[in-house]
C-alpha cells in the first residue's frame, strides 16, 4: 500500500548576522518624570481631572506638597503620595503610593488637613491626631523625631471643631473660639508672642471668637465670629494683609475685611471668602509670570468671582468652588494644576473643564482636588509622587519598553533624557527638552523618541546631564544641548544649540563621554581631550580654567577605555585605571579625598577593560569579569554590602569589589547606582533604588548585585542619574519555508525531499540545525539530524531518513 510523505521543520540558527535587519527592542525603568523612560506618556501631571482610584463616599479631601487625604463618611481616612516621612499614616515608609491606603487606627473622623510632609485628622470626639514629619514638633505630641508613619494624640486638645496644618507647623480651634497651635515658629507663625518652636499646643495670644482658621507657608489665618480676619506670622510680602512687611508673633487684624466666612493661605499669598460669594486676595502675586490680578498687602477683590462656596490654596495657584457646583482656578500652571488643559499660567479665573456636581474643593502644593456630589474623588496637577492617586506615577520598577524604537545598537542615558544609536547610524533621543537636549531643533520634552537632526554613521553616544554627544564613523565628535561652560566644543559660550554643532579640531576619535557641563574624547593614539567646565580639574590639563574647546589630558598615552562622573574623569591606560577631577568621596580612588587636575593612579588595579562614573563614585571591570567600584556608598553603589545611614558620610577612596559578579562584559553607572551585564545576557544592578531604577519592582536600595527580573538576551547596558536601560537582542528574523517532493514512497522506495529555509530579505541563513519531522498517514516518527548547513535536502528511503546531503 502506498502511504503519502508529509515533512513539518522546526528550526534553530544563528542570527547574529541578521541584526540589521530585524528589531532589537530598549527597555528602561527608573524616573520618568521628564519621559525618559520613551514609553509614550509620562504621568509626571495631568493638566485635566483623573479619577482618583478606588475611593467613595468621600466627603472632605486635603492636599499636601506631595500627598493627598480623603475622609470617608464611614469615618476612616484614605492617604495617597509621598511616603518618604511616613505622611501616609499606614505605618510604612516608601517613596509613594499611588494609589489610597487606609490610615491606621483612625475612625469618626470628620475633617483632614495635611501640608509639606505631615497630616491631621480631627476625631468627632473633638481629638486630634497627627502623622508624618516631626522635626519641628509639628506632630504636637511633645517630641521631635524625625517622623511618626502612624497617627499619634497631640497632648491636650479637646473640644477641637477645626484643624489646619501648615508648613511644619499646624493650628486647632476649639469650640470656645480659641486657637492653638504648635510646631515651628521662627515668623511668629504660633501667634503665642515669641518665636520659640513648640512641640505641643500653645494658645494664640488672647485671640477669641474664632469660627474658621488657615495655615500657609509660613503666615496663620483666623476668621471671627463678626466676619473680620487676623493674621500672624510671616508677612515678607504683605501676606497678613495689614498693609506692611512686618511679621507679627501676635494676630493683627486684616485691614478693611468684613463678612468672612472662611481663609485659605498659599505659600505667600492669602485668601478670604466672604459672606456675599465673593473672594478677596492679598500678599504676592507674582511667581514667574503667573498671579491673581493683584499685587497688594491689603486685601483686594478677585474679579471675575461670584456665588463661590468654598476657597482653597496652592504654592501659587488658587481654586474656588461655585454654588452651581462649578469649580475655578487661576495663578501658576506649570504641572497643569489649574486643570484647564494646559500649562499656561493666568491671572484671571477660568473653569475647570469636565467638572460639574463638586461639592468640595482642596489644594496641595502643585496639584488639586474635588469631591463630586457622587462621592468620588477627582485630581489634576503635579504627580511627581502619584498624589493624583489614579494608579500611575512617574516611576517604573520593572522595565518598560521604549516605543517605536527597533534595530538599536546602543544605548546612554542623561539625567532627564534617554539617547539610542540604530542600527542605520541614526541618533534618537527622549526625554527632557528644555535646552535642546533632545537634538530636534525644538525645546518641547518628548516622552517617545524623537530623531537628532543631520546625523548619519554615528557609532556611539555619550550623555550628560544636559547635552549629549555622539561619535561619527569617520571619528568626528557632534554636541547639542546646553553650552553654558562650552560643553558643546566648537569655542562658543552660549546657552544651549538645539540641533547638532562639530567639536573643534578632533579626528579619529575612537570613544566620547559627557558629564556634568563637560565632555571627554579619545582618540585613536591614545590621547584623551577634554572640553567645558573646569572648577574641580576635571579637564585634567593642570589647571582650572574652562575651555570651550579640546584640550588635551597631561600626562596620559596608550589610553584605551575613558568614562566621565559628574565632576571627575576616568581612563584605562595598560590596564591600570588613572583618575582626576573631584574627589570629595574618594572617587579618584588614589586613598585620599583631595582634588586633583591632572591624572592620579586609582591603587591596586590591574587588568581594566572598562570603567563607569557615578554622580561621586567609579566602576571598573577587569578582565577576568569582576567589577571593582570606589568613592561614596551612602546608598550601596559600592556593590559591597555595606550602605550609609541617614547623616553618615560613608565612602571609600580605594576600590572594593562588588560582592557575587562573574563574567560580566559591560559596566554602567547612574548617579547612585549601577548596572553589570554578563557574558549570558544577564543584567545584574545595585545601588540607590528610590525612582525604582534598579528595576526589581520595589523602591529600596541595593547594597548588593542583585538580577532585574524578567530581562534576558541583553545586548547593552545604559544609565542615566535616576533610570536605567537595556538594548535586547534582536529576535530572530521572519522565516519562511518551501518544500517540495516528488511522487509518493512506498516502503523500501527512496524519494527526494528538498527543503529550502530563507528569511524576509529571500537570503538564507548560513548555519543552524533543522529538525525534521516525518509523519505517514496514522503513524508517526521523528528524527533529529547533527548540525549542517541549511538550504540542504534531506535523502528518505523508506519509513527513515538515511542522512542530510548538501545539494
Amino acid at each position: 500500500m502506498t502511504r503519502q510523505l508529509w515533512a513539518s521543520i522546526a528550526l534553530m540558527v544563528s542570527w547574529a548576522a541578521y541584526a540589521q535587519q530585524t528589531s532589537a527592542p530598549v527597555s528602561a525603568w527608573g524616573w520618568d518624570g521628564e519621559g525618559q523612560l520613551g514609553d509614550g506618556g509620562t504621568t509626571y501631571y495631568s493638566s485635566t481631572p483623573v479619577q482618583v482610584s478606588g475611593l467613595t463616599g468621600v466627603v472632605a479631601v486635603s492636599g499636601g506638597s506631595y500627598h493627598s487625604l480623603a475622609v470617608k463618611s464611614n469615618g476612616t481616612v484614605w492617604a495617597w503620595g509621598g511616603n518618604g516621612e511616613g505622611e501616609l499614616g499606614n505605618g510604612t515608609i516608601s517613596t509613594y503610593n499611588s494609589t489610597p491606603v487606609q490610615v491606621s487606627g483612625l475612625t469618626g473622623v470628620i475633617a483632614a488637613s495635611t501640608a509639606y510632609s505631615h497630616s491631621m485628622a480631627l476625631e468627632s470626639n473633638g481629638t486630634v491626631w497627627a502623622w508624618g514629619d516631626n522635626i519641628y514638633g509639628e506632630l504636637g505630641n511633645g517630641t521631635t523625631s524625625n517622623y511618626s508613619a502612624t497617627p499619634v494624640q497631640v497632648s491636650g486638645l479637646t473640644n477641637v471643631v477645626a484643624i489646619a496644618a501648615g508648613n511644619d507647623y499646624s493650628l486647632a480651634l476649639k469650640s470656645d473660639g480659641t486657637v492653638w497651635a504648635w510646631g515651628e515658629n521662627n515668623d511668629g507663625q504660633l501667634g503665642n508672642g515669641n518665636t520659640t518652636n513648640s512641640s505641643v499646643p500653645v494658645q494664640v495670644g488672647s485671640f477669641t471668637g474664632g469660627t474658621a482658621i488657615a495655615a500657609g507657608g509660613g503666615q496663620s489665618l483666623a476668621v471671627k465670629s463678626g466676619g473680620t480676619v487676623w493674621a500672624w506670622g510671616n508677612n515678607a510680602v504683605g501676606q497678613l494683609g495689614n498693609g506692611t512687611a512686618t511679621n507679627s508673633n501676635t494676630a493683627i487684624q486684616t485691614s478693611g475685611l468684613t463678612g468672612g466666612v472662611s481663609v485659605a493661605a498659599g505659600l505667600n499669598f492669602s485668601l478670604a471668602l466672604k459672606n456675599d460669594g465673593t473672594v478677596w486676595a492679598w500678599g504676592s502675586n507674582a511667581f514667574e509670570g503667573s498671579g491673581f490680578g493683584i499685587a497688594s498687602g491689603t486685601p483686594a477683590q478677585v474679579t471675575g468671582l461670584t456665588g463661590q462656596t468654598a476657597i482653597a490654596a496652592g504654592s501659587y495657584h488658587v481654586l474656588t468652588l461655585k454654588n452651581d457646583g462649578t469649580v475655578w482656578t487661576m495663578g501658576y500652571n506649570n504641572y497643569g494644576q489649574l486643570g484647564n488643559g494646559t500649562t499656561s499660567a493666568t491671572t484671571t479665573p477660568a473653569q475647570v473643564s469636565g467638572i460639574t456636581g463638586a461639592m468640595a474643593v482642596a489644594s496641595g502644593a502643585s496639584h488639586s482636588l474635588v469631591v463630586k456630589n457622587d462621592g468620588t474623588v477627582w485630581a489634576w496637577g503635579w504627580n511627581g509622587f502619584g498624589q493624583l492617586g489614579n494608579g500611575t506615577a512617574p516611576f517604573s520598577t520593572t522595565p518598560v519598553p521604549v516605543l517605536s524604537l527597533t534595530d538599536v545598537v546602543a544605548v546612554a542615558g542623561g539625567t532627564s533624557s534617554g539617547l539610542a544609536v540604530k542600527g542605520d547610524g541614526t541618533v534618537w533621543d527622549w526625554g527632557l527638552n528644555t535646552i535642546g537636549q533632545l537634538g530636534n531643533g525644538l525645546t518641547m520634552n518628548s516622552s517617545t523618541p524623537v530623531q537628532v537632526s543631520g546625523l548619519t554613521s554615528v557609532k556611539s553616544v555619550a550623555a550628560g546631564t544636559s547635552h549629549n554627544l555622539a561619535l561619527q564613523a569617520n571619528g568626528t565628535v557632534w554636541a547639542w544641548g546646553n553650552n553654558a561652560y562650552g560643553e558643546l566644543g566648537n569655542g562658543t559660550i552660549t546657552n544651549y544649540n538645539s540641533t547638532p554643532v562639530q567639536v573643534t579640531g578632533l579626528t579619529n576619535v575612537v570613544a566620547v563621554g559627557a558629564g556634568q557641563f563637560y565632555s571627554m574624547a579619545l582618540e585613536s593614539n591614545g590621547t584623551v581631550w577634554a572640553w567645558g567646565i573646569n572648577n574641580y580639574g576635571q579637564l585634567g590639563n593642570g589647571s582650572t580654567s574652562n575651555s570651550s574647546t579640546p584640550v588635551q589630558v597631561s600626562g596620559l598615552s596608550g589610553v584605551t577605555a575613558i568614562a566621565v562622573g559628574y565632576y571627575h574623569s576616568l581612563a584605562v591606560s595598560g590596564g591600570a585605571v588613572w583618575a582626576w577631577g573631584y574627589n570629595a568621596f574618594g572617587q579618584l580612588g588614589n586613598g585620599n579625598t583631595t582634588n586633583s587636575s591632572t591624572p592620579v593612579q586609582v591603587s591596586g588595579l590591574t587588568g581594566v577593560v572598562a570603567v563607569a562614573g557615578g554622580n561621586y563614585h567609579s566602576v571598573a571591570l577587569e578582565s577576568n569579569g569582576t567589577v571593582w567600584d570606589w568613592g561614596d556608598d551612602n546608598d550601596g553603589q559600592l556593590g559591597n554590602g555595606i550602605e550609609g545611614t541617614p547623616g553618615s558620610f560613608t565612602i571609600s577612596s580605594t576600590p572594593v569589589q562588588a560582592n557575587g559578579l562573574s563574567g560580566v562584559t559591560a559596566i554602567a553607572a547612574g548617579g547612585y547606582h549601577n548596572l553589570a551585564l554578563t557574558s549570558g545576557g544577564a543584567v545584574w544592578i545595585w545601588g540607590w533604588n528610590g525612582y525604582g531604577q534598579l528595576g526589581n519592582g520595589t523602591y529600596a536600595d541595593s547594597t548588593t548585585p542583585i538580577r532585574v527580573s524578567g530581562l534576558t538576551g541583553v545586548a547593552s547596558i545604559g544609565a542615566g542619574e535616576y533610570h536605567s536601560l537595556a538594548s535586547l537582542t534582536p529576535p530572530p528574523p521572519a522565516l519562511s519555508i518551501s518544500k517540495t517532493h516528488t511522487g509518493s514512497f512506498a516502503p523500501g522506495q527512496s524519494g527526494v525531499y528538498t527543503v529550502v529555509v530563507s528569511n524576509a530579505a529571500g537570503a538564507a541563513p548560513t548555519s543552524g540545525l533543522i529538525t525534521v519531522t516525518e509523519t505517514w498517514l496514522g503513524m508517526r516518527e521523528q528524527h533529529l539530524h547533527a548540525q549542517r548547513l541549511l538550504g540542504t535536502r534531506p535523502r528518505f528511503r523508506g519509513d527513515h531518513c538515511d542522512g542530510i546531503r548538501g545539494r
